[in-house]
């Protein structure tokens, strides 16, 4: 049996890529802990340019997620067309006051859940590429993403059912990638979906 390392992620025997059940099964399960002393900025400047390319993270989610991409710069995408995962509808993004909100970034483990969940542990430096992980983040359909708030896989889900295998599964990655532990309702609810899609690999970007 070979134990395969993933850069970030804890070791997982297997002879093949992890899937959830192998990493699931690595992490905590405890209840969340206190919101006390969270804000967004204990995770750093909002989409700061962790990759030194000159865009900010904002930007580089949009233009990983976007189709037929209009740039105002090498950075700014100015208009695009969203495949959303959630919905699986086509969402038209027009950037400007009053649109720019029809498509937003989710972060899939979002910041007060994290911080709930053992980021209050992590140094700011940690926490602050946790909120700009591209395995943390996705372009969705805003009101979606506006609904979902903090919640994890026990209070909300994406309405599109073909997605949440995938959906589950970022967000065991990134919990599993930087220590953060499950509450007891939420792994129940991800061992139930993953019952239906049992060889789900984990993403790893």
């Amino acid at each position: 049996m070979l134990t395969l390392f993933l850069a970030g992620f804890p070791e997982v025997s297997s002879g093949a890529a992890p899937t959830v059940t192998d990493l699931i099964a690595t992490l905590a399960v405890k209840g969340r802990a206190p919101k006390t002393g969270y804000t967004r900025e204990q995770f750093g400047p909002a989409w700061k340019d962790v990759d030194g390319n000159s865009c900010d993270t904002r930007n580089d989610i949009l233009k990983r997620d976007l189709l037929a991409q209009v740039f105002k710069d090498r950075c700014v995408i100015i208009s695009g067309t969203l495949p959303d995962p959630y919905s699986g509808e086509n969402i038209e993004f027009v950037r400007g006051v009053g649109t720019s909100n029809a498509v937003q970034i989710d972060h899939v483990v979002a910041l007060s859940n994290a911080w709930q969940t053992g980021a209050f542990k992590l140094t700011v430096e940690k926490r602050t590429a946790f909120a700009n992980d591209p395995l943390n983040l996705l372009a969705v359909k805003g009101v979606l993403n506006s609904q979902k708030g903090d919640g994890d896989a026990a209070t909300w889900l994406p309405p599109k059912k073909s997605y949440r295998c995938a959906y589950v599964a970022r967000q065991v990655a990134v919990k599993a990638k930087y220590g953060l532990w499950l509450t007891s309702p939420e792994k129940v609810a991800i061992q139930k979906i993953i019952t239906k899609c049992p060889k789900q690999l984990i993403p790893i970007s």
